[in-house]
Formats: structure tokens, sequence, C-alpha cells
């Protein structure tokens, strides 16, 4: 099993920043993939950026040159930087693992909301 603990969501106004983190805990040889979902009211999970254990990322059209996702492998931990934030970033974002055997994991979400 893997524990995800997500934190750093907030209320920010529009142009500012945030920064995420999620800290993986559990029983893992590795992980080969973390990163960031979102799901805002109304509207499907998507990706917004992974980051495999290689360095490779990967970022939804919306947040490219805004967000940036990076890792800390040593510490199971991958942080999300957001910047140029805008009202339509709100939503709950949702970090995601993936073990080395493929088992996916979630963490519980942290709020997200950008007032214009």
């Amino acid at each position: 099993q893997v524990q995800l603990v997500e934190s750093g969501g907030g209320l920010v106004q529009a142009g500012g920043s945030l920064r995420l983190s999620c800290a993986a805990s559990g029983s893992f040889f590795s992980i080969y993939v973390m990163g960031w979902y979102r799901q805002a009211p109304g509207k499907e999970r998507g990706l917004v950026a992974s980051i495999t254990s290689g360095g490779r990322t990967n970022y939804g059209d919306s947040v490219k040159g805004r967000f940036t996702v990076s890792r800390d492998s040593a510490k199971n931990t991958v942080y999300l930087q957001m910047n140029s934030l805008k009202p339509e970033d709100t939503a709950v974002y949702y970090c995601n693992a993936v073990r080395d055997d493929y088992t996916a994991y979630w963490g519980q979400g942290t709020q997200v909301t950008v007032s214009s």
C-alpha cells in the first residue's frame, strides 16, 4: 500500500502562486511516476502534470508555461509550483502515484481556489 498526503492548497488571487506537496509513504519498492490531477465541479478529472522516476515530465495543455512539477525521489515527494494562477485553475487537486508494479494510488485531494 501507498499513502499519499497532500498539502499546500488554499485561496489565492488571480495572478498569484501556490505550491502543492505530496509525500508518499508505505510499503513499496519504488514509485514509477508521480503527478497531479484536478477536478472542477461538473468536470472530469484531468492531468495537470506528472514526472517519472527518470525526470521526464508531462503537462496538461492549459498549465504549460505556468506550472512546474518536480520530485524528490529520496523523500518520495512530488511538488507542483503553480504560478500565474487563473480562476479557471480552481479545482480539487489530487496527487497520484503509480508504483513499479503499475498499481495507482490517489491522495485525498486539496482544494485550490483562485479568485478573480
